[in-house]
């Protein structure tokens, strides 16, 4: 893929994108769109992204095609439920039709020095979500901040047989950056094991996904980016996508979560 052209990179973003809607607000009509919208007269996003109480009808819309697979949160956006709830949460998702678990880590307890609240929620949910059910583990890395955290979070995910590990909840300050995309990738490349990466939040233009795109290909593999190893996570890069794709000329300013 020459990522330097801007139609071929945002060919690419599209199929690599979890179209998301976490608003608080979102409604049951907000819902219905998106599973319309992630069909394009270009391709079709890799997935959607959207709160539990919504995957039954998504399911529904999209029946038995599993083309767009349906992706949904759980430990969401805080991280602060216990690992008994979150299995619950997680196998309400799966009966309702996800494919695909988007997990937040217990990442404040993380913070705080205890390692073995990750493995033991990340080892939990990884159980039940029995393939072909993905799961991605959500370090909200703009929280950790620090360097060797979000290393040391990747590892612990990873460990756990995280099918992706996915930088934020899009729901803090600081969301993907492309120095926790660095720190994460290289732990996957150094795990030698078949791992996906997931920036979310913050990527707002096909340039903005380009720079994601770019980096994977050097710590990993030139072409290594495909739906089963990389998501981008955003609502608002579709628009861009569709504007270059149509022959317009890509926006420089991201547009957000």
């Amino acid at each position: 893929m020459e990522l330097q052209r801007p139609r071929e990179a945002a060919a690419l973003t599209l199929s690599l994108l979890d179209l998301t809607n976490l608003k608080e607000d979102c409604t049951p009509e907000q819902i219905a769109a998106l599973c319309q919208r992630a069909h394009t007269e270009y391709g079709n996003t890799a997935a959607i992204c959207i709160w539990p109480r919504f995957v039954a009808q998504a399911r529904a819309a999209f029946g038995k095609d599993h083309a767009i697979r349906i992706a949904t949160v759980v430990n969401f956006p805080s991280g602060d439920l216990d690992v008994a709830t979150v299995v619950a949460e997680t196998e309400a998702a799966i009966r309702d039709g996800a494919d695909e678990i988007d997990l937040v880590i217990p990442y404040r307890k993380f913070i705080a020095g205890d390692e073995s609240a990750v493995s033991e929620m990340v080892a939990a949910v990884r159980k039940v979500c029995v393939a072909p059910v993905l799961l991605k583990v959500i370090l909200e890395t703009g929280e950790l901040k620090d360097k060797a955290l979000i290393r040391r979070a990747s590892e612990l995910a990873i460990a756990e047989g995280a099918d992706f590990i996915k930088t934020s909840t899009g729901k803090v300050a600081v969301n993907a950056t492309l120095e926790a995309a660095d720190i994460m990738l290289q732990a996957i490349r150094d795990s030698r094991q078949k791992v996906g990466f997931k920036p979310a939040g913050g990527i707002g233009t096909v340039e903005d996904a380009t720079l994601y795109l770019r980096l994977a290909e050097t710590i990993m593999a030139p072409n290594w980016a495909m739906p089963s190893t990389f998501r981008f996570g955003a609502s608002g890069v579709l628009d861009d996508v569709l504007n270059v794709l149509a022959g317009g000329e890509p926006a420089k300013a991201a547009s957000g979560y």
